[in-house]
């Protein structure tokens, strides 16, 4: 085959393979709709991926850049992580992985830099590291994160500097004016002729100066744009990698599995058993810690809902996944290398016996209309004998976020008198007036009984999610979890509890207000939801609790502190499997792995607020569940209580705590 052909077929095959991604890039993340387009731009960029490496010489002697290849890998990349996003398929984000990770060992888009035409190029390179930074995080990859995070950062600081210039005007002449220069240059032009060419020439020059100078603009914006998304990555990266390392936040059986009460587990069975496969992760606060459309809170819970894709060999992948970095802490450089790139990788660095994780739908500040469309479809869509799970994050005050606070003023609960206090440092607008507790649980600036999904300043009801909304999806089984300084109007006698049209819905509702122990505001917006922190890591939300870091206790005192916290829970799984007064909202979900985790968190997260806050104060700082939980895992019950005592003890911290005599 002749070298033009070859090249032929290559573009052919390029330009079919980018129509099918321009249609599958715009398909909604979320729903069970047919897959079978997927699978046409799959074979698409798959053909066109073998057919580059089968002739890889013969394109090169074509003109085929490096930056090309990695345009194709990075494709493939964008269309496994879409792929991930729309069934939650661990197998596909592993995959996006893989081939993001040869495209930087490999330096597919690193060109000549600082020539004017090298800013696409810069462009492209720019996009790649924040879409592998996504794709790294969601992995909990930290080391390569970190990688990213350095280079991400050099690049732009590089192209705010190589870019800064003007480009000058006679490029653009030299490139884009040379049919009117040639034809000047004719000797058989008239002079009236020449005239109309000086004049064409003259404002084609203006109308390029413009052009450039609306570039120039534009690209001194996007470069603004590219430091804001340094600055939300580094944002990102100092709130959540102090645990990060600890324990992965995905179930992982190694640390979920408790063997004492899996008998238990495996035995119990309710009237009714319903079947985890959907849930909906919505957030919407001004100013929150988050990268790309993925908030902290939503990144947590995201995971938590998932299982550890390495499963039983979780910690082998660690250690192997150090040994990738070299002796500085970067990469090891394969730039040399070919375009073969192994994507049969992701066979290695699965569990193959792990279920399926359930599917999420991911709303990053959606519309209020937004938001109950595609709850109506996932609920259109769900399986028989299935189960919802939908997670709000959302203030419950038009136009602000959730940042009231509870202070410490002295360090130790038995000494020193509790503050209320409203900290607004890390806002843009004033302040606002505490809010006081009317007889009904509410603040009296949240009696409104809706969620905020709205901008600061725009008001109306629009943007108001109401309980009663909620209402025509209750015809299926929902578990629905609400972060708010509001959640408590979804609470009993409000419009949705006991308003249900066929299923009664379990419900687990945020604290009206965080709580923490120390003389610094806790800030919702800048740490992420302390009740989503619960019921995703609980063991380092109590430590946030009691103003403990990580490296105050050493590793030994960490994992003692979590074989506590695993026995407890494991005990509490023994008494909600033989209760007698289980309710059967929560009976029919208690043998999904996810659904308990959270239950138990749950209860963890209720006992250790209700001890460390004062009782007048009580009903605003405890989070609340409806139905409620049998009386035997209550705050006040020995076996709750005696496990958070042995924690508190554990890590010096039970002068923060008012505990019964036990």
């Amino acid at each position: 085959m002749g070298d033009e052909v070859v090249a032929r077929t290559f573009r052919a095959l390029v330009e079919s393979a980018d129509q099918k991604f321009a249609r599958v890039r715009d398909v909604p993340a979320y729903g069970r709709g047919p897959n079978h387009y997927f699978q046409k731009v799959f074979k698409a960029y798959t053909r066109l991926w073998q057919y580059q490496q089968e002739n890889r010489s013969k394109l090169v002697e074509a003109g085929l850049q490096r930056w090309e290849i990695g345009e194709i890998a990075s494709r493939i990349g964008q269309l496994y992580f879409g792929q991930y996003m729309r069934t939650s398929e661990a197998r596909f984000l592993l995959e996006s992985y893989i081939f993001y990770e040869a495209i930087l060992n490999r330096g597919y888009f690193q060109g000549s830099k600082g020539s004017v035409k090298d800013l696409v190029l810069r462009f492209k390179e720019l996009r790649f590291y924040a879409r592998f930074l996504l794709v790294s995080l969601l992995l909990n990859r930290l080391e390569m994160v970190r990688v990213l995070v350095e280079r991400f950062r050099a690049l732009v600081d590089d192209c705010k500097v190589t870019f800064r210039q003007s480009i000058p005007i006679h490029w653009f002449a030299l490139e884009e004016m040379s049919d009117v220069k040639e034809l000047l240059n004719r000797p058989s032009v008239k002079e009236s002729g020449r005239k109309m060419l000086l004049n064409e020439l003259v404002s084609r020059s203006l109308l390029h100066s413009t052009v450039h100078l609306n570039r120039q603009t534009e690209t001194k914006n996007n470069f603004r744009e590219w430091t804001l998304v340094v600055q939300e990555i580094v944002r990102f990266m100092k709130v959540e990698t102090a645990f990060m390392n600890v324990r992965p936040l995905r179930y992982c059986n190694l640390f979920d599995s408790y063997p004492s009460s899996l008998p238990y587990v495996a035995r119990f069975h309710a009237k009714k058993m319903l079947k985890f496969r959907d849930a909906l992760l919505a957030s919407y606060h001004r100013n929150e810690v988050k990268f790309a459309e993925l908030t902290l809170d939503t990144y947590r819970m995201l995971q938590c809902l998932e299982w550890e894709p390495s499963g039983s060999f979780y910690q082998k992948r660690t250690v192997e996944l150090n040994e990738k970095l070299n002796e500085n802490g970067a990469l090891n450089d394969h730039s040399g290398t070919s375009g073969l790139i192994d994507i049969n990788l992701v066979v290695d660095m699965t569990d193959p016996t792990l279920p399926p994780n359930p599917r999420k739908a991911i709303l990053y500040r959606p519309s209020v209309t937004q938001l109950i469309a595609v709850i109506a479809t996932i609920c259109e869509e769900l399986p028989p004998d299935s189960v919802m799970l939908i997670y709000l994050s959302a203030s419950g005050k038009s136009g602000h976020g959730n940042i009231s606070q509870m202070e410490n003023s002295g360090g130790t609960r038995k000494s020193s008198k509790v503050k209320f206090v409203s900290d607004l440092s890390h806002e843009f607008d004033g302040s606002m007036p505490e809010a006081s507790v009317n007889n009904k649980g509410h603040s009296s600036d949240c009696h409104e009984p809706f969620l905020w999904f709205g901008p600061k300043g725009n008001g109306g009801s629009s943007n108001n999610l109401y309980p009663g909304d909620i209402i025509p999806f209750t015809r299926r089984p929902l578990f629905l979890i609400i972060d708010s300084d509001n959640s408590h109007a979804f609470k009993a006698g409000s419009e949705l509890h006991g308003a249900e049209r066929g299923e009664i819905s379990a419900l687990l509702l945020s604290p009206l207000k965080p709580a923490f122990k120390g003389p610094f505001g806790f800030d919702t917006t800048q740490n992420g939801s302390q009740f989503t922190f619960f019921l995703t890591a609980p063991l380092q939300a109590f430590y946030e609790l009691v103003g403990l870091s990580f490296s105050d206790t050493d590793l030994d005192a960490y994992n003692d502190a979590d074989k506590i916290l695993s026995t407890a829970f494991s005990e509490w799984e023994v008494i909600l499997c033989t209760s007698t007064s289980l309710d059967l909202v929560w009976a029919q979900v208690l043998s999904d792995p996810f659904l308990r985790r959270l239950i138990l968190r749950f209860i963890f997260c209720r006992c250790v607020l209700s001890l460390f806050c004062p009782p007048e104060d009580s009903e605003q700082y405890l989070p609340l569940c409806l139905p409620q939980l049998p009386s035997s895992v209550s705050p006040s019950s020995d076996a709750v209580q005696s496990a958070v005592l042995q924690l508190a003890n554990h890590l010096g911290v039970a002068e923060c705590f008012s505990f019964n005599d036990l």
